[in-house]
């Protein structure tokens, strides 16, 4: 009985039981735990003990860090299964709890391939597939406008490759990625630039941190196909995006290569261009034809942009006048 009661009281707490679901769909250390709930380690911690002491996480050390999970056997993984099972699978909390969880497993694969740990600053994914990278750069370069750029925000920025390219023709230039470990990277890639005004900032592309229209020029290279809604993900960056701004998209075109997909633990295996097109033009943008760049995997080039509001076209018609 006191097992079960202890049991009880370790589940019937908000944040125990989002980590239940989460020990659930594998283990994780604190670390990944801080990331994905966005709480102190110290409170996290304590919640963790609590969990552990009662039965219904087990813990295995490897190296410097402990892992949690959800344990398999006895009366309090039992309970947490069972009560987890009266959740709603579409509950908000946790679903944004899968998606942090899933994007930080794509990071952390991400920085476990080969090509990452053979040369961490120079990695970028465009490379580490063998890709064109400079025929890919040099399309992209040519398909955005011409002259200064304006204010630029790259999406899944990594290592910096994509700010090291286009902030020297930027009013402002901003990075985003959920890994702090990829942040570093690109600090340290931009400082050696002397690019050293850029922004980083660690956040989820689900969820960016910017009013709307902050920026004339977004760009997402060889991100989407890590995202779990890529529509939402499209949606957001259009939220963004100024009047007249730009949006440029660089991702696979679809590939019948699972194994690349278990390896980089990439979401979705490519997108058919009409797809991306209509995602584009429902988050309110005009997109051009694709652009098709082939190699050993055929990469795909998008461009769309924001069109000014009829209102603001109008007042501008009465000024001319």
């Amino acid at each position: 009985m006191d097992q079960i009661i202890a049991a009880l009281r370790a589940i019937a707490e908000p944040t125990r039981l989002r980590l239940v679901a989460l020990g659930a769909e594998g283990e994780w250390c604190v670390t990944d735990l801080v990331e994905i709930l966005g709480q102190s380690q110290p409170r996290l911690s304590r919640h963790l003990r609590l969990l552990a002491e009662a039965g219904v996480f087990e813990r295995a050390r490897e190296g410097p860090n402990v892992f949690f999970r959800l344990a398999d056997t006895g009366p309090g993984a039992a309970l947490a299964r069972a009560a987890l099972a009266r959740v709603p699978e579409d509950d908000p909390l946790l679903a944004a709890d899968r998606h942090r969880a899933r994007s930080l497993r794509a990071v952390r694969a991400r920085a476990a391939s080969a090509a990452f740990q053979a040369n961490p600053v120079a990695w970028d994914e465009l490379r580490a597939l063998d890709l064109p990278a400079a025929a890919i750069e040099a399309a992209l370069l040519a398909a955005l406008p011409p002259g200064p750029l304006g204010r630029l925000l790259d999406i899944g920025t990594g290592t910096g490759r994509m700010l090291e390219l286009l902030a020297p023709r930027a009013e402002g230039a901003t990075g985003i990625d959920l890994s702090r470990e990829m942040l570093a990277l690109a600090r340290a890639r931009l400082s050696a630039s002397g690019l050293g005004r850029c922004t980083l900032r660690q956040a989820d592309m689900m969820r960016l941190p910017f009013p709307p229209a902050s920026f004339d020029l977004v760009t997402l290279a060889m991100v989407l196909h890590y995202a779990d809604e890529p529509a939402e993900v499209l949606a957001e960056a259009a939220r963004v995006l100024a009047p007249q701004g730009t949006l440029a998209i660089v991702d696979l075109a679809p590939h019948g290569d699972d194994a690349l997909v278990r390896r980089l633990a990439h979401r979705w295996p490519g997108f058919p261009a009409p797809q991306v097109a209509a995602w584009l033009a429902g988050a309110g943008l005009a997109p051009r034809p694709a652009v098709a760049l082939p190699g050993p995997l055929t990469v795909h080039l998008h461009i769309a942009t924001r069109a000014v509001p009829a209102t603001s076209r109008a007042g501008a018609a009465r000024i001319d006048a």
